[in-house]
């Protein structure tokens, strides 16, 4: 099986045509056209995964994030992009992204699932996050304590807790501070979200944001794209990476 077929097969669900103007999804290194005979997912790509994609005779990566995003003046040994398509290039290993063409159709979507939200809607036509309700009301102190633990997190930061109850619920994937208008405007009473700075920590009244971190946010893609491919795929392994590769870590 080619790259390239392997790929249309996420493309099929979530188009490259469907990436913001600034992402770089899609291939990043290596031939479309070299036959593929396993494939290893995870969120980012860094030396560490194509080392563990060389041991595991993987010549594919899949991953979240694109390797190569704001274009590349030069190439040396001594950073993880670097280092990285040194890495690739060498073992014959092709690099395929499925970036913010995947927010808008599964990550903040998964997100609402761990939830159990209902009546799930995008929030704006950028359809990358949604807002949905709670199936009953809980008071600050129980939801967050829920948000930790369906996202299984170590820590949390969020802002004051809401005198009343919360039902409406609005979630972004990844860095979520360019939606926190909209999910206002959505009249959403707590926002999950990511990399947020702390001035936003200052919210209006009736609303709250809680920060699970970047990567807490979007694993689930990792397992949700290892599913699509099993069930269209099934001559050649799909691993999922045994690397933690969150740069972000918690004592």
């Amino acid at each position: 099986m080619k790259a390239k077929e392997v790929a249309a097969i996420i493309e099929e669900f979530a188009p490259l045509s469907l990436q913001e103007g600034w992402d770089n999804a899609g291939f990043s290194v290596g031939d479309s056209n070299q036959e593929v005979t396993s494939v290893l997912v995870a969120l980012d790509c860094t030396p560490e995964l194509i080392l563990e994609a060389v041991e595991l005779g993987a010549n594919m990566i899949i991953t979240h994030h694109p390797l190569i995003f704001g274009g590349v003046k030069k190439i040396t040994f001594d950073n993880v992009v670097g280092r990285s398509i040194q890495l690739a290039i060498q073992n014959n290993i092709v690099l395929y992204s499925a970036h913010t063409n995947a927010d808008k159709v599964w990550v903040s979507k998964l997100m609402a699932e761990r939830l159990n939200l209902e009546n799930v809607s995008p929030l704006d036509e950028s359809l990358i996050g949604v807002v949905g309700d709670l199936p009953c009301e809980m008071d600050s102190k129980e939801f967050v304590e829920r948000v930790k633990s369906v996202f299984s997190l170590k820590s949390i930061r969020y802002s004051q807790p809401l005198e009343q109850k919360i039902r409406r619920v609005a979630l972004c994937g990844g860095s979520g501070k360019s939606m926190i208008n909209a999910s206002i405007a959505n009249g959403a009473q707590a926002y999950i979200t990511g990399d947020i700075p702390y001035h936003e920590f200052f919210c209006r009244d009736n609303y709250m944001i809680l920060d699970i971190g970047h990567y807490e946010s979007e694993i689930d893609f990792v397992e949700n794209i290892i599913s699509i491919l099993k069930k269209k795929i099934s001559n050649f392994a799909i691993y999922n990476t045994t690397k933690n590769n969150n740069p972000i870590y918690y004592i």
